[in-house]
């Protein structure tokens, strides 16, 4: 017998997984196809700041709610990333060969409206987790036989908890016992677009550590420093609460620096590239304002665009000296766009590819701004490939590269 997915009749084990599946936000896990290309820390970066969350999370003596947080561009979800790539390739046990201590990963985005929201964040935890420990995928068909509606994500996120998160790891904690913890890796929690389910979501998860039955685990999350998500953290229980904050970090201009001789290391194969002097480099590093999404965005601008990229660095010489602390990535932008033959044209394209909740190819873009303005889209976009992911493939969509050119674009001033 089969029933649909909310009707509550009875269906098979097999069934039930099925559906699980299909509500799991595949898009969500840290190494997903969909969130190419991944952002990672440069070997030998951020060593101090990685050792000391391996550190928590080795912890085995009581499970904590990690919070790693910072402003727009100073590298979180590369941290999450890295973080979430490790715990994958360490085993719950020298024996077994399959467990990773990777319980599961959601990375939040406001583009992805499956991935905004918390309506399916428990479900897509609990396929990643039954996925790693396959011993407990029957508890979860059992829950969802119980109750199907636990997959709608209209469903109580308090339920949600119950039946796809904290049943099935009742079910392992003889099972770790004697183990490692095992860690959840929550990128980007500012991306949720409600403040109430975030603050719902963060209480919930602090209660769930609390939980008697459960096995040690940690859960590392990264967000910006939104007054709402401060809040929600100050109120979880100090003892199992570590905060970790990445603003102001002293070892950041050191590891911007090596991000960008790496950068320019990797160019050097190209006809001309530049290779800038020590002198050259220290003014870079200074001025990304420990920001590595402005060094990022420093090395793609040289690196792409008709103009010849000895050219294009002595651009970013020049302008970098009139920065001011904090604003660097917007006046980075304004300056890109400075380059482009039309800036008025380009912001608007910016703001479109920006704002759009599903990104489209460039074709589309082209339609969707009509005969007038949809002209020579492709020409425009191209000169801003440094802030925007054009696919070499012109089906696919294109999309912003970090999420502070979308607060460019709709900031007011």
């Amino acid at each position: 017998m089969s029933y649909d997915l909310f009707s509550g009749s009875p269906r098979s084990s097999e069934g039930t997984w099925e559906r699980l599946c299909q509500v799991a936000v595949k898009g969500a896990e840290y190494d997903s196809p969909e969130r190419q290309p991944h952002p990672r820390c440069l070997e030998g970066t951020r060593v101090t700041l990685l050792d000391d969350i391996y550190q928590s999370l080795d912890n085995p003596e009581r499970s904590q709610l990690i919070w790693l947080h910072g402003m727009a561009g100073v590298g979180k979800s590369a941290v999450a990333f890295s973080v979430a790539e490790r715990m994958r390739g360490l085993r719950i046990t020298e024996q077994t060969k399959t467990e990773t201590r990777l319980a599961g990963t959601f990375f939040f985005s406001r583009k992805k409206p499956n991935r905004s929201t918390t309506g399916y964040f428990f479900a897509t935890l609990a396929y990643q987790l039954a996925c790693n420990f396959p011993s407990v995928r029957e508890d979860l068909n059992r829950a969802i036989r119980d109750n199907p509606a636990l997959l709608d994500p209209n469903k109580s996120l308090r339920d949600q908890m119950e039946g796809l998160f904290l049943r099935p790891l009742r079910g392992l904690q003889f099972r770790l016992s004697n183990c490692l913890p095992s860690a959840f890796v929550i990128d980007a929690l500012d991306e949720c677009v409600s403040k109430t389910e975030l603050t719902n979501l963060i209480s919930l998860l602090d209660q769930a550590l609390h939980e008697p039955n459960l096995p040690v685990i940690h859960i590392l999350l990264t967000s910006r420093s939104e007054n709402h998500i401060r809040k929600a953290i100050q109120q979880t229980e100090g003892i199992s609460t570590v905060i970790i904050s990445l603003d102001g970090a002293a070892d950041v201009d050191k590891d911007i620096r090596k991000f960008l001789e790496h950068s320019f290391v990797e160019l050097e194969s190209h006809p001309g590239f530049p290779q800038p002097t020590a002198d050259e480099l220290a003014q870079l590093t200074s001025r990304a304002g420990r920001r590595f999404i402005v060094a990022f965005t420093m090395m793609k601008f040289i690196e792409y665009g008709y103009q010849d990229p000895r050219d294009r660095l002595q651009v970013m010489l020049r302008f970098t000296s009139e920065l001011l602390p904090g604003k660097e990535v917007y006046e980075l932008y304004n300056r890109i766009l400075a380059t482009c033959a039309d800036p008025v044209r380009a912001y608007l394209h910016l703001s479109v590819v920006a704002a759009l909740a599903d990104p489209l190819p460039i074709r589309q873009i082209s339609e969707l701004l009509g005969p007038g303005e949809g002209i020579d889209v492709e020409r425009t976009l191209a000169q801003l490939r440094s802030v925007i992911d054009i696919p070499t493939d012109s089906s696919l969509p294109v999309n912003i590269y970090h999420s502070s050119v979308r607060d460019y674009v709709s900031d007011p001033s």
